[in-house]
């Protein structure tokens, strides 16, 4: 008996400490919750001033889009650059990265970022190759940049063909207008797949005709996937016929496009990894080299023959990665 006594003393010593705490728990997780709550309260309304902000900005990229690519009386010094061959891809490339510049600006930056450089490496009584490296990598690298910027928007907005078609379909097969299933991928898809229908929505709201704002978005984004889409779309609506239907099947041939380019790209894996490696090693073993004797590094860079061997290994290094990209760069 005084055992279980003891037991059962000891039992309710513990339920008066476990009691509080347990109590003290339910209050703060009570007030948690509270301030959950009212926190996604608040969220929710945050969320919906970013997306009517996002829709606002939206709507005025693609303003600016259409009054960029619009046909403005310029002057005749910009009219003149955009007839130059480069000038027209550039601008390609701003319209596919979406960027809220002109091609004039952007070659009027280049040109004045390399008379910076070039200025001042003279001043500053560089060696004459360093300084012309140095400015042509300054023009050369910023088209690189546009040009990367440009072929990853366009790789994601292929990347989502399949479900815009699969939506325009849907809203077909419901009874909507083509010009309303352009909208609805415009409104509920991200950027690019939304931006870019968006625009060819509003072109046609601003009285241009569906089958010029397709054409406009062909041009515009020089994908076989998308010139497929709108040449369906064009003979469609002359002869007539299931669009959702040949929506489908466009959107399975584009699936089947895209698992075969990632089989490409994994089996070509290695030579682009061995590409890569042979591009910096170079680099490397001079860095190397420069830390562990300077004095013979240094031939390279303060005599002339060196600076003839250094323009050379450039000149191959740079022919071995374009092979090198060739080889990999399989056309699905």
């Amino acid at each position: 008996m005084g055992s279980i006594s003891v037991i059962s003393a000891y039992a309710k010593s513990i339920m008066l400490v476990l009691m509080p705490l347990a109590g003290m728990m339910l209050i703060f997780y009570s007030g948690f919750q509270l301030w959950k709550d009212l926190r996604g309260a608040d969220r929710k309304k945050i969320r919906e001033r970013l997306r009517e902000d996002e829709s606002r900005q939206r709507a005025k990229k693609l303003e600016q889009s259409i009054a960029r690519q619009s046909k403005q009386e310029k002057p005749f010094f910009e009219r003149a650059i955009q007839q130059v061959t480069l000038t027209k891809k550039i601008d390609k490339w701003i319209s596919q990265a979406n960027w809220n510049i002109e091609a004039t600006q952007f070659l009027t930056f280049i040109a004045v970022a390399v008379s910076v450089i070039f200025i001042g490496g003279i001043l500053l009584k560089f060696s004459i190759w360093i300084v012309i490296a140095t400015a042509v990598a300054s023009a050369y690298l910023p088209i690189v940049a546009l040009q990367f910027m440009a072929k990853r928007r366009m790789s994601i907005l292929v990347a989502q063909l399949p479900g815009v078609f699969e939506l325009i379909s849907q809203a077909l097969r419901a009874g909507h207008a083509f010009p309303s299933g352009v909208q609805l991928v415009g409104q509920q898809l991200p950027d690019p797949a939304g931006t870019e229908f968006a625009l060819v929505f509003h072109e046609q709201n601003l009285g241009i005709k569906m089958e010029e704002a397709l054409s406009h978005f062909a041009d515009r984004t020089d994908q076989l996937d998308i010139r497929f889409f709108v040449t369906a779309v064009l003979i469609q609506r002359q002869t007539g016929g299931d669009l959702s239907e040949v929506l489908d099947k466009i959107g399975s041939v584009i699936r089947e496009r895209i698992e075969i380019k990632g089989q490409v790209k994994a089996l070509t894996a290695e030579g682009r990894m061995s590409g890569w490696v042979l591009s910096i090693l170079p680099f490397f073993v001079f860095a190397l080299a420069w830390v562990m004797n300077p004095d013979y590094a240094g031939v390279l860079l303060y005599t002339q023959e060196g600076h003839f061997m250094l323009g050379a290994a450039g000149f191959f290094q740079v022919i071995g990665m374009l092979m090198i990209k060739k080889i990999v760069d399989i056309k699905i």
